[in-house]
């Protein structure tokens, strides 16, 4: 492992030469940055969309809940009146 890097290093060096050996590492980190960023913005927008989705859903829940419970109500109401005018 340790050689390979060594090895990858040394093309490296005679590739650009010392001179731009900084540089060339200045511009892999600011596009490392760049990336890094890029990425860091993709992961927010898509947790705030999910976020949205999920509001969304929760108050669909909410408002499905609130009918059935209505419907329940009303069906026991009609249920004790029938009880009520069938009792002799």
């Amino acid at each position: 492992m340790g050689s390979e890097i060594l090895l990858i290093l040394l093309a490296v060096l005679l590739l650009f030469g010392a001179d731009k050996l900084p540089e060339t590492a200045r511009t892999i980190g600011r596009i490392m940055r760049e990336v890094k960023k890029a990425t860091d913005d993709i992961k927010s927008e898509i947790a705030n969309s999910t976020s949205d989705i999920k509001n969304e859903l929760e108050d669909i829940k909410t408002d499905i809940t609130h009918s059935t419970n209505g419907i329940h109500n009303e069906i026991k109401e009609v249920k004790d009146d029938m009880k009520h005018s069938l009792k002799p």
